[in-house]
């Protein structure tokens, strides 16, 4: 299967940027590491399309930015990460999640949403991350990441995403749309903009024809001169290591983990403490003489 990519273009006034992403490919790995039923791979599929075109907006190689959506609905939580390079990495609460279609034959995301807040964080080295909180608009994602902007950041922003589940579970297209304006844009591009909001409607769908993202970034500019920048690989990409989940354990103090090493001995278990990856599912191991090391003076 090919990668995901994400196209970058601005209007050659300097009105609008676009950010057009092919997201099968992570849809795929998400599914696959966290066996996700078709509603909820088409929740996660959608966010994990968002926060990646959101992610690649970030000027630094240290920056991140995360999307949690708390949701009232039977999914629960969802949390998306992303690099300044756009690769992103995922987690939903309840994978399982599987509810009947809507009545126009869509997978109902709303409903295993349900209602709740939208908070995105971003990290760009200052002192405190920037944090902003809204209520979700309609739990489909894409309307929600549009009322973050727009109530958050005050930037004016078209956001279309959608995810195609195939009859064998799997994620047949995948894709989404982030068309944001800039300040003093030209009020005829910001016309535009929202007319051509109509013909995204399905973006899976366009996807599912063949259409490429430079394809799908014409029909999002129609009417609208405008260059494209780059088109870069991304991919569903986790950071978790060893070292980390060592750092988190030392967090906890040297008597807390002896004590949950004694709760599973107690319980008939290994005196073995696993750390298991909520993103990616990599589980580590760690034993007495692990904690012995991680508290050992160099």
């Amino acid at each position: 299967m090919k990668n995901s990519v994400i196209l970058r273009g601005m209007t050659r006034d300097g009105s609008a940027r676009v950010h057009v992403i092919d997201a099968r490919a992570i849809v795929n790995e998400a599914i696959r590491i966290h066996r996700a039923a078709p509603t909820a791979a088409a929740a996660l599929g959608r966010l994990l399309a968002g926060v990646s075109m959101m992610g690649c907006m970030l000027g630094e190689k240290e920056d991140t930015l995360s999307v949690t959506v708390s949701g009232k609905g039977p999914l629960g939580k969802m949390i998306a990460v992303s690099d300044y390079k756009g690769n992103v990495r995922g987690w939903v609460q309840e994978p399982g999640v599987d509810l009947p279609l809507k009545k126009n034959g869509k997978l109902d995301v709303g409903g295993a949403v349900g209602p709740g807040t939208l908070t995105v964080v971003k990290d760009v080295g200052g002192k405190e991350p920037y944090c902003g909180t809204v209520p979700l608009v309609s739990g489909e994602i894409a309307e929600d990441l549009t009322a973050y902007y727009a109530n958050s950041e005050q930037v004016p922003t078209l956001c279309a995403l959608g995810v195609l589940i195939d009859i064998d579970g799997s994620c047949r297209a995948a894709g989404g749309v982030l068309v944001q304006l800039l300040p003093f844009a030209a009020p005829e591009v910001a016309e535009r903009v929202e007319k051509n909001a109509a013909l995204l409607g399905n973006i899976s769908a366009l996807f599912d024809r063949g259409m490429t993202p430079k394809d799908v970034a014409d029909t999002a500019m129609t009417g609208i001169d405008y260059d494209v920048f780059d088109t870069v690989e991304v991919g569903y990409r986790c950071t978790c290591s060893r070292e980390r989940i060592a750092a988190a354990l030392r967090s906890l103090g040297e008597d807390k983990l002896r004590g949950m090493l004694a709760e599973q001995v107690a319980e008939g278990k290994p005196e073995r403490l696993e750390v298991c990856c909520h993103f990616c599912g990599a589980a580590y191991d760690f034993g007495p003489d692990d904690v012995t090391a991680l508290f050992a003076k160099t």
